[in-house]
């Protein structure tokens, strides 16, 4: 806890609270005191976490009705003096009303001057008894004074709080009594000469008076002026009349006239503080007080109405004041930099905080920190240095000590020195541990490391997008002020003049720097291996490297032996690694020796060189440190007490001991009855006597809870969360009062206060938490209060309601607007301002995950984070993407966790976007809406994420129609931590239950059991001896395993892990091992057959024997029968063997034509058939109806052709469909008939190495040699419609239960959902890329062609195609009536009208040799453009000829009126009449001689004609009058470029040019031209029609160094809002984009290069839209059907033209 005097604004120190302490006469200022609680703080905490990132705790000492739990005078001093040293805004609120208040009895006295008090009072003849009896002398104060009795002192025991009642009346009395008789004792000393007046004023000054002057009269003058706030009011006729009268003070006699002559009234008093006290600071020091005067009627006073208007009126201004004051102070942390670089830079300044606190414990000088200091100055250790020593012998206080001090010892190098904390690090993993050290020790070295962001622990995450001056905002509330202002401050105000720029902003990510380019998804493996470079090559003898690790002994599943491991061996020379552990860590010690195994090392271990041993600390030395601690704390102890803590010290003497030592002595005075048992024997018994002491003077509830809050959370808590969970109303069931109790925020700061000394304030993320000094606390508290796991779950759970925001009360539409009935903030993901745009609530991402998973509530763990996109958006934007990743990857036991894959899918996106979305975190949006929308069908559980998504959408873009996937993201990705890199898979294997065993050539075996776990290493060992392995089979759920010493192991998968051994009594164990050719299960029975070998083990599991089936020849195949009785053998030559399995005997035998090996048996028991394929392909089939006869040849099918060895087969019984691969071609067999139904051929030059069927047998998967791709086939079409990526060269595919595997030769496994594969590969598109998008006017129905003769038509409410218009040739143009109601097509020289709701086709019009075909506006006539022939006009309906146009005109348009044909012609603007063909209008710039380039109608003024001349020049033409009107030329560096040449239909916007990286627009109705500056080429640009936006389709320029994301390289669909130039959103697109339309409803189509359509809506916050845009649903609840099946209806055309024209 922050204890310094000096100002954090001028002390540099970072805070993250506004702490405000509250004074006031705790008897006058009930209601306005309430009432600033209920509304004014409330609102003021919203407003500072949203704006600034800073939370607020107002400390109000009277809060309490109950006057016995005030805090006294120094107590409140003590509370000022926090608040001025740590308050990141204002610390001082003082409320003055017309009562003064009134004094108490001071706690402390000094003694000289108590004895001259009773001496005036003896000497005046007043008796002094009483007034002794309530003071005691204490010895143990520093100087020695009196100090009031306990009875007299305010306490929070539970017994008072029951008896209260009873003794409030006499203790009032009593106390008034003694107050009096003190006053006028002084009051002699006064007149006397003995005292000053002013210290005589002391004992008469209210608690108002005594807090106001402690805060401002030792407080600096820039504190006073701007951290300040004081409000006084003034009361005329406060009282009634009929209440008016004498006071009549009754004084003892003797008394009574020094008292009234020489004592101050309480009049006096307050006239004095608010007339000459508080002006001076105002004038001097410019303290900021505001000074209202109320005027009451004299009849009625000061009535309740009108303390309620005042406290109205006040509340407005202090919250006006507060937001003003803290926002002028520019205490926010404003810049959130790059993510994962500022994340790490945090934790780095974070731990070197750290450091600095830890090294403030070094209070007695260790001798072993001479060793430490031989050890780094030693130029020739290549090995570590150990520090060992018990628990609390100062390892980690050393350390800390002896990191400060490396430098001055190593003072002729400039050293790198890291010290991390490991155990205090909030994130423990070994993957993040060695990220941060490799960050670390990157940072040290490079030499452009200063150009990093900034890593001060003042960094918080406010939004990126942000521009706003933190300097530059004012407060929200009105200028003028509802009191008068007694002081008026000179104010600024700060303007800024925005001209509206043309330029596209450019967020550009911050460079981040180079700390090895790790992945959020680096396995560990990778991570040991980048880090064990580091410290090899960067440390050089001038910059050598000394690394301290502290507490890796104590972290969990063996993570320090995890980094231990990955640093290098020996150390390079410019190294010094020292390293702590404790020494009941033997395991740690022991594997810290064998890392760094050898002769010279071992034994300078043993002999202590390097491995020092804390030992105890001299006693001496503890008894000065204890001494040291309770002077300054302003306490001492008796010599006989002394004597009890001397002895305590020799029986232990550890430095935490001595600690709490001065905790426990500074409570004794030296009247206090102490002996031996009075000092706890022990740190944890003292810890435990602290807390005894705690729950004595608080409420032992109170205090439970609160050291149990601190203890279970994760990352410590702020004062202000603490204070939170404290005032929420709760049972506590363990121990304490029996009663739901709220605890104020003042008690909470007592108990703070109390707890101070072992409690440290640390930044973690931004935040400053409160945190235990030393690891025992915890202890000690979780064996005292949360032994109970029920206790310890709902402490969790209320954690979890709290930081979630379930406590809060706040609407979540309003975040800025609090509930008066409750004091707990508000908790979104991103806190949103503004002025200052989002920051993320990062206490919240940190804390929340982690109550969830210990509360045991798995359920809202996975809704209310992992599959909530708000979380994802909070912890990217964090720089915490590593964490959600590996929560989403974790591998959670609990039966309550559903979503397995759904979280696995969202990992995978994240990976594989990771690089962009570090660098452009913003766009997480669209990265994941377009992952996600092609799979919803497959994950329903989604669907609220993405919904959240589109509802937190502002202004941007989103997706209304996904298109088809070009890839299908893996759901996992595994490989090995510990495998070898030149290790390659020998066998592999997978049960139908997705377990997936594999065996690699060095003997490992490796286990992965299903989606959501990790790959485990398989270790057996036999004798003592770990078992190599040689192979893996599978059968069912079984796996069958082979070791190199011809041992068998099954292991049953849907069991328990047990291993069970195949012994085989007929084989020699000794002997060379044989491969084992294949295995099959049923039930209980295994078959086993060997390489080359003529027999077949049986092995039966109950009764563990094993029985030899001999065969004619080698077996290559086995199968049984259903019910287990009969087994079939193939075997080489063709034969198949039937054995008997109760008699073991052989039944029969049968062979096929050709002899050759059989491969496959497949049984149909119904029909009563075998159907056997042989290895050329060949299938023989047999009747083996009558089991004991030999098999009936019923149909033999041989290969056609050219004929190899099969590679693989895979047969779907459900769907009777046998797939078999050979190298040239892949065949699919029909079952139930056994015919060939289809063959596909590998590609040109490759050959197929492996295929499988998906699930439903639409689609199957096949590798080929060289190629790194799984490729997809559909099988209705033969059409490779999806490649699945691999990063290395694929090995084998499995096929499994949901999933599809490909292994690749080094044993990684890449994991695919089999559903979405399907989903992916039943995708609709057309066969070519779409040339041509036409959309209907109400957007619902839009039509494309690809070139082909197909057009199709597309539901934007379905999202699919639902009727293709079937050509005879391919589709060259394509329009649509402005109504709808017709389709025209031109194909190969013919017309074609089409009615769009039936589908028929009406017209074939043959004979038009048509260029072009255009549609009147008014829907009644086409024209058909010819280039060498007659242009016609003809009626849609019929196909009549209205009229022939002779002249050919290029670029023809139809004017808006459907009146004239207009186009260009030799340079000049044509117009032909429509009803007659002839040439009507002429525009020629006869003048210029220049010709027309560009031209334009305009639907919204029909008359007019918008002319783009060569030269630049302007015009409009009205074509009707055949005026022209020049209106101005284009500057020479502005040029028109005819084919991206595009209007607005209003004429506002016109598009001139697309020049490289520039998009050049031309402003009508300004007369001005813009220029939009935009990143890389640009490939397509579309104007809107309405003139509010411009959409276009840019590549990147370049992409980031060493960068090989997908998306950084993708071309990218922005939208740009034309009136003020503002970038509205951008989609990375994943394919090739070929066409680019925006339509009246502000939705943008993209037609693609692979024939899919992607369209995308305009969001728009600033623009109110009169109809909601339509999106695709997911189509699963109206369509029923597979969707392979929803191929579009086909509509044919007319056989030959019904019209042909001459």
């Amino acid at each position: 806890m922050h204890t310094g005097g000096k100002s954090p604004l001028d002390s540099g120190f970072s805070t993250s609270c506004v702490k405000i302490y509250l004074c006031s006469n705790p008897e006058d200022s009930v209601v306005e005191r309430r009432a600033l609680r209920e509304t004014v703080f409330p609102r003021f905490r919203e407003h500072c976490r949203h704006s600034l990132g800073l939370d607020v705790r107002v400390i109000d000492p009277f809060e309490s009705s109950d006057p016995s739990r005030w805090p006294d005078e120094d107590t409140r001093h003590q509370m000022i003096h926090e608040c001025r040293g740590s308050s990141a805004g204002p610390f001082l609120l003082a409320l003055i009303g017309h009562q003064y208040g009134t004094a108490r009895l001071p706690a402390q006295v000094e003694v000289s001057e108590l004895q001259l008090l009773l001496q005036q009072c003896q000497e005046a003849g007043v008796s002094t008894q009483e007034l002794e009896k309530v003071y005691q002398r204490d010895e143990n104060t520093i100087p020695t004074t009196y100090c009031l009795r306990a009875p007299h002192r305010r306490s929070y025991s539970l017994q008072q709080e029951r008896n209260k009642v009873k003794e409030e009346s006499k203790t009032k009395t009593k106390d008034e009594e003694l107050r009096k008789l003190f006053q006028a004792a002084a009051s002699l000393c006064v007149q006397s000469g003995s005292m000053t007046p002013e210290r005589a004023k002391s004992f008469y000054r209210s608690a108002l008076d005594a807090d106001l002057r402690y805060a401002l009269e030792s407080c600096p003058e820039r504190d006073i002026a701007r951290r300040c706030l004081v409000y006084v009011h003034k009361i005329i006729n406060a009282k009634a009349e009929r209440q008016k009268g004498p006071v009549k003070i009754q004084l003892q006699s003797k008394l009574e006239d020094a008292t009234l002559s020489s004592s101050p009234t309480n009049e006096k008093l307050l006239s004095e503080l608010c007339e000459s006290f508080l002006p001076r600071l105002v004038t001097s020091r410019q303290l900021l007080v505001y000074t209202i005067t109320t005027e009451c009627d004299r009849r009625h006073g000061y009535t309740s109405a009108r303390r309620r208007g005042y406290a109205d009126s006040l509340c407005q201004q202090v919250y006006c004041d507060l937001v003003q004051m803290t926002d002028s102070l520019n205490v926010s942390q404003s810049a959130e930099p790059s993510p994962l670089g500022d994340a790490l830079s945090r934790e780095q300044a974070e731990q070197e905080q750290l450091c600095d606190i830890l090294s403030r414990f070094y209070d007695i000088i260790q001798p072993e920190e001479e060793k430490v200091r031989a050890y780094v100055k030693q130029r020739y250790h290549q090995f570590p240095l150990v520090v060992t020593g018990g628990p609390c012998t100062g390892k980690t206080v050393l350390l800390a000590h002896c990191t400060q001090q490396m430098k001055c010892w190593l003072a002729d190098s400039d050293p790198v020195v890291i010290s991390f904390f490991c155990n205090l690090s909030i994130n423990a993993s070994p993957k993040h541990l060695l990220s941060s050290l490799c960050y670390q020790i990157a940072c040290s070295y490079h030499s452009d490391s200063s150009s990093k962001q900034d890593a001060s622990l003042c960094s918080d995450l406010d939004d990126p997008g942000s521009t706003t001056d933190p300097r530059e905002v004012t407060s929200s509330c009105s200028p003028s002020s509802v009191l008068d202002s007694q002081h008026e401050r000179g104010t600024k105000e700060h303007v800024s003049d925005c001209e509206q720029s043309w330029s596209t902003a450019q967020h550009p990510g911050q460079r981040q720097l180079d700390f090895g380019n790790i992945k959020p998804d680096a396995c560990l493996s990778e991570l040991k291996e980048h880090l064990s470079s580091l410290i090899s090559h960067l440390p050089s003898t001038e910059k050598p490297l000394v690394l301290i690790l502290d507490g890796l002994d104590q972290l969990k599943n063996n993570t320090g032996l995890q980094i231990i491991e990955s640093l290098p061996r020996p150390l390079p020379p410019a190294v010094k690694l020292i390293v702590t552990a404790s020494s009941n860590r033997a395991h740690f010690l022991q594997a810290v020796k064998l890392h760094y195994a050898s002769h010279s090392v071992t034994e300078d271990m043993c002999t202590g060189r390097l491995c020092i041993q804390m030992g105890l600390v001299d006693r001496k030395q503890s008894v000065q440190m204890l001494a040291s601690l309770l002077k300054g704390s302003g306490r001492r102890v008796t010599s006989g007490q002394q004597a009890l803590v001397n002895q305590a010290l020799a029986r232990c003497c550890l430095p935490l001991y001595a600690r709490l030592l001065h905790a426990h002595t500074s409570l004794w005075h030296s009247d206090s009855d102490v002996t031996e048992s009075s000092l706890p024997d022990g740190v944890h018994s003292s810890i435990s006597a602290l807390l005894d002491h705690l729950e004595q003077k608080h409420f032992s509830s109170v205090v439970a809870r609160a050291v149990s809050y601190l203890t279970l959370s994760r990352s410590g808590l702020t004062e202000a969360e603490l204070a939170d969970l404290l005032s929420i109303k709760e049972d506590w069931p363990h121990i304490g009062s029996p009663f739901k109790m709220t605890v104020p925020q003042v008690d909470v700061e007592r108990l703070l206060l109390d707890l101070k000394s072992f409690l440290i304030q640390r930044k973690v993320a931004g935040s400053l938490v409160l945190f235990w000094v030393s690891r025992h606390f915890k202890l000690v508290v979780a064996k005292r209060y949360l032994d109970a796991p029920d206790v310890r779950r709902r402490l969790h759970s209320q954690m979890v309601d709290y930081f979630s925001g379930q406590t809060s009360g706040v609407n979540k539409d309003a975040a800025l607007k609090t509930h008066t009935d409750t004091r707990q903030p508000s908790q979104p993901f991103v806190f949103t301002s503004i002025k200052r745009g989002g920051r993320v609530n990062v206490r919240k991402i940190v804390e929340l995950p982690y109550h969830l998973q210990q509360s045991g509530r798995w359920k809202e763990f996975e809704r209310m984070l992992l599959l909530s996109f708000g979380f994802h958006q909070a912890m990217l934007r964090a720089g915490l993407l590593g964490d959600l990743l590996a929560m989403l990857e974790a591998e959670e036991e609990s039966s309550q966790v559903k979503f397995v894959r759904e979280r696995l899918l969202l990992a995978s996106t994240l990976k594989s976007s990771a690089c962009f979305l570090q660098s452009s975190p913003l766009q997480l949006p669209a990265v994941m809406e377009t992952n996600l929308l092609p799979y919803l069908e497959v994950f329903p559980a989604l669907e609220g994420y993405v919904r959240e998504i589109k509802e937190g959408r502002g202004s941007g873009l989103g997706i209304a129609l996904c298109p088809s996937p070009p890839r299908v993201p893996h759901i996992q990705y595994l490989k090995y931590d510990d495998i070898n890199k030149d290790v390659c898979v020998r066998e592999i294997a997978g049960t139908k239950c997705g377990v997936v065993a594999e065996v690699t050539d060095d003997g490992s075996a490796w286990i992965w059991k299903g989606c959501g776990y990790d790959v485990a290493k398989l270790l057996l060992r036999c004798e003592e001896t770990e078992l190599k392995f040689a192979g893996v089979k599978s059968s069912g759920p079984f796996l069958l395993l082979s070791t190199s010493c011809s041992k068998l192991f099954v292991w049953n998968v849907e069991g328990p892990e047990k291993f069970l051994e195949v012994k085989d009594p007929f084989r020699n164990t000794c002997e060379t091992p044989s491969n084992i050719e294949g295995f099959v299960a049923h039930q209980k029975t295994l078959s086993v057959w060997w390489k080359d070998e003529s027999f077949v083990s049986v092995f039966d599991i109950s009764s563990e024997t094993l029985t030899h089936f001999q065969c004619q020849s080698p077996v290559t195949c086995s199968v049984f029968s259903s019910d287990g009785f009969f087994m079939y053998c193939g075997q080489e030559e063709g034969t198949v063997s039937v054995f008997d399995m109760k008699s073991s005997s052989l039944l029969s035998t049968c062979s096929n034509s050709n002899h050759s090996d059989v491969t496959l048996i497949i049984l149909h028991e119904d029909k009563r058939e075998m159907a056997c394929v042989d290895r050329t392909g060949s299938v023989a089939l047999w009747d083996v109806a009558a089991n004991t006869q030999p098999p009936r040849l019923v149909k033999e099918s041989f290969t056609q052709g050219y004929s190899t060895n099969i590679l693989s087969t895979d047969y779907s019984g459900e769907i009777n469909t046998l797939l078999m691969c050979q190298a040239h071609q892949a065949s699919l067999w029909d079952t139930c008939n056994w015919e060939l139904w289809d063959q596909f051929l590998a590609p040109q030059g490759r050959a197929f190495t492996q295929a499988v069927l998906s699930q439903d047998g639409h689609l199957f998967l096949a590798l080929l040699d060289t190629c790194t791709f799984v490729l997809v086939w559909r099988v209705s079409s033969g059409e490779c419609v999806l490649s699945l990526e691999t990063n290395k060269q694929p090995h084998t595919l499995l096929k499994m239960a949901s999933d599809v595997i490909c292994v690749s030769h080094d044993g990684c496994l890449t994991v695919w959902d089999s559903e979405m594969i399907d989903a992916a590969g039943s995708a609709q598109k057309m066969g070519g890329g779409v040339k041509e998008v036409v959309v209907e006017q109400t957007g619902v129905w839009f039509y494309t062609r690809d070139g082909s003769e197909k057009v199709w038509k597309w539901s934007l409410d379905t999202g699919l195609p639902h009727v293709n218009f079937l050509h005879t040739g391919p589709v060259e143009k394509l329009q649509l009536s402005p109504n709808g109601i017709h389709l025209v097509s031109l194909s190969a020289g013919d017309i074609y009208v089409w009615r769009t709701e039936t589908g028929e086709n009406i017209l074939r019009i043959g004979g038009s040799r048509a260029r072009d075909i255009l549609i009147t506006p008014n829907n009644n006539f086409g024209v058909s453009i010819s280039e060498r022939g007659l242009s016609r006009v003809f009626k849609i309906a019929q196909g009549n000829i209205v009229c022939s146009i002779h002249p050919y005109l290029s670029d023809a348009q139809v004017s808006p009126e459907s009146t004239y044909l207009l186009g260009c012609c030799h340079g000049d603007l044509l117009a032909a009449s429509l009803w007659s063909g002839s040439i009507s209008k002429r525009f020629s710039c006869v003048e210029s001689s220049e010709e027309v380039v560009a031209f334009q109608t305009l639907s919204q003024h029909p008359e007019f004609v918008v002319v783009m001349a060569a030269s630049g020049t302007v015009y409009t033409w009205k074509v009707a009058e055949e005026t022209v009107c020049w209106h101005f030329q284009l500057p020479h560096m502005f040029h028109c470029q005819p084919e991206d040449f595009q209007m607005s239909s209003n004429g506002s916007y016109a598009l001139l040019s697309i020049d490289s990286g520039a998009i050049n627009l031309l402003n009508l109705s300004r007369v001005t031209l813009c220029s939009f500056k935009v990143e890389g080429p640009v490939i397509k640009a579309c104007l809107d029609k309405t003139g509010r936006y411009v959409a276009y389709i840019t590549t990147p320029s370049g992409l980031e160094d060493g960068c090989d994301c997908y998306l950084h390289a993708r071309p990218i669909l922005q939208v740009t809002r034309l009136s003020d130039g503002e970038r509205l959103g951008a989609v990375h697109l994943s394919k090739n984009p070929l066409t680019l339309v925006i339509c009246e409803q502000h939705c943008v189509f993209v037609g693609f290069g692979d024939g899919s359509v992607g369209v995308y809506y305009i969001s728009d916050v600033t623009v109110d839209e009169d109809e909601p845009i339509r999106c695709w649903e997911d189509p699963s609840g109206q369509l029923k059907q597979c969707p392979f099946d929803r191929t579009p209806f086909s509509w044919f055309p007319q056989d030959t033209p019904n019209v042909t024209w001459p």
